[in-house]
């Protein structure tokens, strides 16, 4: 009986391709995955080939292995009658060849379903993996991957804060990234990538794992310095006493007073959460107050709660102005401040578009070059390593910040923390949000930080900090 159903198996071109197909995917299999083990660098697409797509083919052989015979059989049913089909086999397991074969069948299953249940775990671990998320998609995720490196959150994954824990939100995921394969595969994405997603999960189930809102209260003081666009490029410092506040006691206050667990904030707004239209409020007694502009449309928009998201809107995704990034260069000693006028310059040549990474790193320093050429000839002479380092750095923070093939420019991802590179705070803080009574939601500055010096050479804050 089983010599009949390894004919049917073994005569049909199908089930011997689909045999061909599975030995050989699981032969790649074994071997990338012991390559690895060894510590070979692949990239992602070693984990994507090894866990993802092989395993796919091992289970495409497996299923046209028993499809071949069947229609094999069906085959000589038509052709030859009922008679010649080979026959199914009889498990008597009285017989000793039947038990033989039994345990064959049953280790070559217990194999396949050893090396699925490998390759599923490794498949979901790569798929959740910062390379996959990052460099899989090269093109469309280069500007979040890029910004994730240089962002505070480098030693989170993707998926803690993407998918967070849970089977409901994994699998949603999943669903979700399909449809992205998709339209990276067949060119449907737009560009650049719009934001806000508005698929996320709820940032208590992510943000508030680490960052819950008894843990970061109190005052916190910023000293921020930077350089003013004149000839010596004169360092300037800012000191703010910033309220962070949070939850404390029976009440939050400071900056994060809206986290108090008695209070719910509720907005209504345009898609990409620019424009406030609306917002409630609702206090501990059950009080609500609706802040309205008044020349919002009726209808349209999306009512939203509030959480981490709306202030902190790139929290681990963040492009910075060019004026930021020139003057943390020159703070970390990266651009040498001795060069006349190299604030100004190095926001100026950085303010042009170019195609691509290349043409800008080019550009930018021939740009450079030329101004200090025609208005500074002995600095072009003298510090002419310098220059060649500035325009060398002042490259780099165009690839970190500009992507040609997105669209994306300097300002097309604005974070909301603050009030300078964009409306931020302002968004609802203002007088354009009223109440019937012609309330306000409070635009002082006070309620968020103490200016203790405010761009000014040596500030004296600094001298009784540090005597």
């Amino acid at each position: 009986m089983f010599r009949n159903f390894l004919a049917s198996v073994t005569h049909n071109a199908m089930s011997l391709i689909g045999t061909a197909i599975a030995l050989a995917s699981l032969v790649l299999i074994i071997s990338l995955a012991f390559m690895e083990s060894l510590g070979f660098e692949g990239g992602p697409y070693l984990g994507i080939l090894t866990f993802l797509i092989l395993p796919m083919f091992f289970v495409l052989g497996l299923i046209l292995i028993p499809v071949g015979a069947v229609l094999y059989r069906r085959r000589l049913r038509k052709m030859h009658g009922e008679g010649q089909a080979p026959k199914m086999p009889v498990f008597d397991l009285n017989l000793r060849k039947t038990r033989q074969w039994l345990f064959v069948l049953l280790g070559a299953t217990m194999v396949n379903v050893v090396v699925l249940a490998g390759v599923t775990y490794k498949g979901v671990e790569v798929m959740e993996s910062t390379e996959f998320c990052g460099m899989a998609c090269h093109s469309v995720m280069q500007p979040e991957h890029t910004a994730y490196l240089r962002s505070s959150h480098t030693r989170v994954s993707c998926a803690e804060c993407h998918i967070g824990p849970g089977a409901d939100w994994f699998v949603k995921s999943k669903m979700d990234g399909a449809w992205q394969v998709v339209s990276v595969a067949l060119d449907l994405y737009s560009t650049p990538i719009p934001t806000p997603l508005h698929n996320l999960r709820p940032a208590q189930e992510t943000c508030e794992q680490c960052h819950w809102p008894t843990k970061h209260v109190g005052d916190k003081l910023a000293i921020r310095t930077h350089f003013a666009e004149d000839e010596a490029n004169t360092e300037l410092t800012s000191a703010l006493l910033l309220k962070v506040g949070g939850a404390e006691g029976e009440l939050a206050s400071g900056i994060h007073w809206h986290v108090d667990p008695g209070v719910n904030i509720r907005y209504r707004s345009d898609e990409t959460r620019e424009e406030i239209w609306e917002v409630e409020y609702t206090n501990g007694d059950g009080e609500t107050k609706l802040y309205r502009d008044r020349k919002a449309p009726e209808e349209g928009g999306e009512w939203r709660t509030m959480d981490c998201v709306d202030c902190h809107t790139r929290p681990s995704h963040k492009f910075f102005p060019p004026d930021i990034e020139v003057d943390k260069a020159m703070r970390d000693g990266l651009i040498d401040t001795s060069l006349p006028f190299v604030k100004r310059e190095a926001v100026r040549v950085l303010d042009v578009k170019y195609e691509s990474h290349d043409a800008a790193r080019e550009g930018i320093s021939a740009d450079l070059a030329a101004f200090y050429t025609e208005n500074y000839a002995d600095v072009a002479t003298k510090q002419a390593d310098a220059l060649k380092t500035a325009g060398e750095v002042l490259g780099d923070l165009y690839s970190y910040n500009v992507f040609p093939q997105m669209e994306i420019w300097w300002n097309t991802y604005p974070e909301h923390i603050g009030h300078t590179a964009s409306e931020g705070c302002f968004r609802c803080h203002g007088r354009r949000l009223r109440t019937e009574d012609r309330e306000t939601i409070s635009k002082d500055c006070d309620l968020c930080h103490t200016v203790l010096a405010e761009e000014e050479e040596n500030p004296e804050i600094l001298t009784v900090l540090n005597p």
